[in-house]
């Protein structure tokens, strides 16, 4: 067994799901609104336009899909406000319970 040695490198930035696109009466669940941890401007969020996002909800019994984990997947689409947060879409749209919840925003794919 090889042991690792220096520090472990993670390919996502933390994320906090703060819920759905709205107005004053109206929602909209097919965009969420996320805010990444360390992005504080509109500038900031640029680079992330386009990254994959996963939300994790459940670690199972049974693989599927060659996993344990089950998740959903969605893409950085534009901002929203001038503080750093983000609008996202989701293949399936974020459950209520996701709301509040921790999100992965990858680091791919990248244009540099």
């Amino acid at each position: 067994m090889t042991e690792r040695k220096g520090e472990r490198i993670r390919l996502y930035v933390r994320g906090l799901s703060l819920g759905y696109k709205r107005g004053k009466s109206n929602q909209y669940p097919s965009t969420s609104l996320l805010q990444i941890e360390g992005v504080n401007t509109t500038e900031e969020v640029n680079w992330y336009l386009g990254k994959r996002i996963a939300y994790v909800y459940c670690k199972a019994k049974t693989k599927k899909n060659g996993t344990l984990y089950r998740s959903i997947w969605g893409r950085v689409t534009k901002p929203h406000g001038n503080s750093g947060v983000v609008r996202a879409k989701f293949k399936k749209n974020l459950p209520p319970s996701s709301l509040g919840g921790r999100v992965g925003v990858f680091m791919y794919p990248s244009q540099i």
